[in-house]
């Protein structure tokens, strides 16, 4: 994954989705590793996948990414959109 983020970075890439596909709805957390390669391109990042609580968005924070993409957690009313957003803003 690194070559081909240098190589879109390198290439004019603005920001990545960095999307950990077997995560999607499986509130198993964000693939903090997969976030921090990517931050280390240079490029900002929105961290995507597993996504399933504060703690969540606190972790992708802090692992370079500039936002993040929630979706069952909040769709199912797991994660109070309001308090997760003040708590990374």
């Amino acid at each position: 994954m690194g070559e081909t983020l240098r190589a879109a970075g390198a290439a004019g890439a603005r920001r990545f989705v960095v999307t950990a596909v077997p995560r999607v709805a499986t509130l198993a957390g964000p693939d903090l590793a997969a976030v921090s390669a990517a931050v280390d391109v240079g490029v900002p990042v929105i961290a995507s996948g597993g996504m399933a609580s504060i703690a969540d968005l606190e972790a992708a924070r802090d692992a370079g990414a500039e936002g993040a993409i929630v979706g069952r957690a909040a769709l199912e009313g797991d994660l109070d959109l309001a308090a997760a957003i003040a708590s990374v803003a």
